[in-house]
């Protein structure tokens, strides 16, 4: 792979930032006047994952968490951050949980080769492994192993999504987000949508109301399906 130096780095900004304002003279007002994003992005911090280049998506649509392993820490201030302040103050529709295949932190969680500060990072991951090792271990191939357990860590912190008070108080005041679990395949540069049912953490027994807001939101979007299909991710949760 041929790299940039920071001069051409600094030089394709430059071109780039010419041609959007030539294109339209008040893209970058427009821009610099604040933003609304409908989307909070909870990522990997992989080099290999341009959000905006995988998405096709322009600067404002999507508010950005990465990390290591794209973990939803329960005890990471600058993430419980970035999701009060997307909940509260963005008001975004919908929070994607989005890991991949190839990830080296689940490499490196699935084979307990690290130290140090990583080792501890990825250590929840390590142990997903290890409760699930069994069902793991069946799977035919390394690869087919990782990419499963990189699906089962996207599950988790979907889940992990739901302890936190930020997304409590959300579903208490009826203002929660929907919630997607994606991975992205790097071998093939296309997203998959594992589909992760969200309905038993909804209805979390910290959420005393969340029963009557269910109904709600089904009732505001004219469903006439049943409260245990209801928002539309709330399929085929994994067994």
């Amino acid at each position: 792979m041929n790299y940039h130096s920071i001069a051409d780095i600094l030089h394709n900004n430059h071109v780039w930032a010419a041609q959007q304002h030539q294109a339209d003279p008040n893209y970058f007002e427009s821009l610099s006047r604040g933003q609304t994003p409908p989307y909070l992005y909870i990522g990997c911090s992989d080099s290999r994952l341009p959000l905006t280049r995988f998405t096709q998506t322009e600067p404002g649509e999507i508010f950005v968490h990465r990390n290591i392993a794209n973990q939803v820490s329960l005890t990471d201030i600058n993430f419980l951050s970035v999701l009060d302040y997307a909940i509260a103050h963005l008001h975004v529709q919908c929070i994607i949980v989005c890991g991949h295949y190839y990830c080296g932190g689940i490499q490196a969680a699935f084979e307990g080769t690290t130290t140090g500060l990583v080792d501890s990072w990825v250590n929840p991951i390590r142990e997903l492994y290890l409760q699930k090792q069994e069902e793991i271990d069946q799977l035919p191939s390394r690869e087919a192993k990782l990419n499963y357990l990189a699906e089962l860590n996207v599950e988790l912190q979907v889940k992990n999504l739901y302890q936190t008070s930020a997304m409590r108080n959300a579903l208490r005041s009826g203002s929660a987000p929907e919630v997607r679990g994606w991975v992205l395949d790097l071998h093939s540069g296309r997203i998959k949508d594992l589909n992760i049912s969200t309905e038993a953490w909804y209805l979390h027994p910290s959420c005393p109301t969340s029963q009557s807001l269910l109904e709600s939101r089904a009732l505001n979007q004219g469903s006439n399906t049943n409260v245990s299909s209801v928002p539309g991710n709330l399929q085929g949760i994994r067994k």
